[in-house]
Formats: C-alpha cells, structure tokens, sequence
C-alpha cells in the first residue's frame, strides 16, 4: 500500500536528514523543496520577502504532487521534506492524498533552539551535498522562527513527533 509522508518542523530539526534515513528504511522517493528553490528561484531572490517566496514555494507544489501522484499510483512510497511551515500548507498535501484514499502520515520533528542553530552553523560549515542547498543566515533563521506551526493532535493521528534533543 502507498504511503505519503509529510515531515515538517522548524528551521535545523534535522528534516533532511531524517527524511534521507527514513527514505532508505521504507523505500520511498524523496522530494525536497530546498533544492527546488535554490536552483529556480534564487538568482531572483532580491530580499527576504515571504510572500514572493511562497507564491514559489506553491509553484513547486504543485509540480512535486504531479509527480509524487504518479509513483504513489504505483503503489510507490512518497516522503515531501517540503518544509511545511504553515497548517495550510500540510493540509493542502493531506487532502490530495484523501482524495486518493491514502492517510496522509505527519512526521514532526522537535528540537530545541540551541540544537538547531548548532545543526544550522555545522551544515553551513561542512556544506554537505546531502543536506546542505544553501547557507542559512541567522537572518533567516530568525526570519522562519515566528512562522513555524506545530502540529496539532489531529494533524499529528496518522503519523508521529520525534523528538531530536542533541546535534
């Protein structure tokens, strides 16, 4: 049976990685939308401004679930480490999956502050091609920080909080 997975949570809780791990584990493919981002739209990006950022970040949903809808048509596994930020954003992506008789699974990943401003400065660091797009300032770190919604336990029915309390 196809499964979708929607890993969501702030700035540097390890999303990327998890999603990387948990991809091998289920045999799932894997869409990220940092490296979508970064090569459409960054040459463009003039100034942090969430609106102009957003209405790309749709543009990109909606060519991800295109083709996240093929494979899961094929029984295949979907995981979207698409960020996520806001509620809407995730029920947008839970009801696209209802309407194809799949359960959406929520994975939220929790992590204190301090851990993800340490994660953050590492990859920025060690820029490693497998989780590492773009450096992400303290400006923008603190930028994302408000925007961020948890989860609530409806969202969370289907699916789990891993909680990452250490670099």
């Amino acid at each position: 049976m196809a499964r979708l997975i929607l890993v969501c949570g702030p700035t540097g809780a390890g999303k990327t990685t998890y999603s990387i791990g948990l991809c091998k584990d289920i045999g799932a493919v894997k869409f990220s939308i940092d490296p979508w981002m970064q090569t459409l739209f960054s040459k463009d990006m003039t100034s942090l401004n969430y609106a102009w950022m957003i209405e790309r970040v749709n543009r990109c949903y909606d060519q991800i679930w295109e083709v996240s809808k093929q494979i899961l048509a094929l029984d295949g596994n979907v995981l979207l480490d698409l960020g996520f930020t806001a509620k809407s954003q995730r029920e947008i992506f839970v009801k696209k999956a209802q309407a194809l008789n799949i359960d959406a699974e929520v994975h939220y990943l929790d992590a204190p502050t301090d851990v993800r401003k340490t994660r953050v400065n590492k990859r920025n660091m060690e820029k490693d091609p497998a989780v590492y797009s773009f450096e992400v300032t303290d400006m923008m770190f603190n930028f994302m920080e408000p925007r961020f919604e948890v989860p609530d336990s409806e969202e969370l029915k289907h699916g789990l909080t891993v909680n990452v309390s250490s670099q």
